[in-house]
């Protein structure tokens, strides 16, 4: 029965990835961050507390998404650009194993980290329901910003969260 939930889950999640090329509207509740441990793709352990004191921007996503894989460049710009002045961009991947993910990052690298959530534990912690979800947390560990989808031109919003909390 469990394989059978998540089979279905991935399929909901990959039809919303369709359903909502289209950009839902971004939320702006503050709510603490889950905190939570997940793995790179060597298998190295990262804690969300050792975010603490940084503005975050996680972006959950998925090799099967679409729109996941056009918002990558941006968000790798978005982190070279911000990462001098104190942003932790992590990319949170809900695959069910490494393989695709470590194929994709082949073709298409990028500079932030990259973390494992195979049993979607940790996306079901910040409800993410639909590919992508990006979540930007403040130095406090708040929720100051939720984007559902992607459209090309969404990441000027990204920044302009960013530069807003880098400055506070």
């Amino acid at each position: 029965m469990p394989n059978f939930t998540l089979r279905l889950r991935r399929a909901l999640a990959l039809a919303a990835c369709f359903v909502t090329v289209a950009s839902a509207a971004p939320s702006t509740e503050r709510a603490p961050a889950p905190a939570f441990t997940l793995e790179t793709l060597d298998g190295h352990p990262v804690s969300s507390a050792s975010f603490k004191g940084h503005v975050v921007l996680l972006n959950f996503w998925a090799t099967w998404c679409g729109p996941c894989r056009q918002e990558m460049p941006a968000l790798d710009r978005l982190d070279r650009q911000y990462a001098p002045a104190g942003l932790t961009m992590i990319g949170i991947s809900v695959d069910t194993g490494s393989r695709p993910v470590k194929a994709l990052l082949a073709r298409s690298p990028v500079h932030y980290t990259v973390l494992l959530d195979p049993d979607t534990r940790v996306s079901t912690e910040y409800h993410v329901e639909t590919m992508p979800s990006t979540f930007i947390i403040d130095r406090d560990g708040m929720i100051r910003y939720v984007h559902h989808g992607y459209r090309p031109g969404d990441e000027r919003a990204y920044a302009a969260w960013i530069r807003r909390l880098l400055h506070q």
